[in-house]
C-alpha cells in the first residue's frame, strides 16, 4: 500500500524508458493521479504549480505509456517504466537532463526477447526459424563462417565490413545460444565474473 501521508498527500514518481534503461523523468502523483496512470496506461501527475492533475503529452501529444509500475521498498516512491512518445522535456530534449534516449547496447536484449519469441513460435518464412530447423551442428558451423569473415574484414577489409560481418557473427552466436538454453546475458554474466579480481581461469 502506498504511503502518501510522508509528503502531504504525494509521492515522487521517476520515470524510466523500459527499453534504454534512461531516466526520463521525475514528476509527483497523489492518490488519483496514481490511480488514473493505471486505469488510463499513460503516466498522469500531479501538478504542484497548477493544483491539478496533468496526464504527460495532453498538449504535445508526448505520451508516455505505461509498461510498469513498481513501488520502493519504503512504498512512498514510484519507479514507472515507459514507452515514451517523442521527446519528454518541454524544451524538446528527450530527458529533463539534456540526454539522448538511447542505449544500443540495450537491444542486444531486444533482439534475444525476440529470437526467444521466434524459437517459440516457429513461425514458416522467417530466417530464424530456418536456422533452429537445420539443427545445432548448422548453426555451430553458421556461426564459424560469420566469425571467419569479421576475421578477414578485420584484417584485409574496411571498417563498415568490419561491423557488418559482426553483427551477422553476433546474430548467430544469439541463435545458437537459445538453441542451447542459453540467452545473451548468460555470457555478459560470464564476462562480468572474469572481471573480478578473485576470478581464477578454468
Amino acid at each position: 500500500m502506498l504511503d502518501f501521508d510522508k509528503m502531504n498527500g504525494l509521492v515522487p514518481a521517476i520515470i524510466q524508458d523500459a527499453d534504454t534503461a534512461k531516466v526520463l523523468m521525475l514528476g509527483f502523483m497523489n492518490r488519483e493521479a496514481y490511480d488514473k496512470t493505471l486505469e488510463t496506461g499513460k503516466v498522469t501527475f500531479f501538478s504542484r504549480t497548477k493544483k491539478r492533475l496533468w496526464t504527460k503529452g495532453e498538449e504535445s501529444g508526448n505520451f508516455l505509456n505505461v509498461v510498469s509500475v513498481k513501488e520502493d521498498c519504503d512504498k512512498d516512491t514510484l519507479l514507472v517504466q515507459v514507452h515514451p512518445v517523442g521527446p519528454v522535456c518541454h524544451t524538446g530534449m528527450d530527458t529533463c537532463w539534456g540526454e539522448k534516449n538511447e542505449q544500443p547496447i540495450m537491444f542486444l536484449k531486444l533482439l534475444q526477447d525476440f529470437i526467444d519469441k521466434r524459437y517459440a513460435e516457429m513461425p514458416e518464412g522467417s530466417y530464424t526459424t530456418s536456422l533452429f530447423e537445420s539443427g545445432v551442428n548448422k548453426m555451430a558451423q553458421k556461426v564459424g563462417e560469420e566469425a571467419v569473415e569479421t576475421v578477414i574484414e578485420a584484417c584485409n577489409g574496411v571498417d563498415e565490413r568490419l561491423i557488418y560481418e559482426g553483427a551477422d557473427l553476433l546474430y548467430h552466436l544469439i541463435v545458437l545460444l537459445t538453441s542451447k538454453g542459453y540467452r545473451i546475458e548468460d555470457l555478459a554474466r560470464e564476462l562480468e565474473e572474469r572481471h573480478s579480481v578473485n576470478w581464477k581461469k578454468h
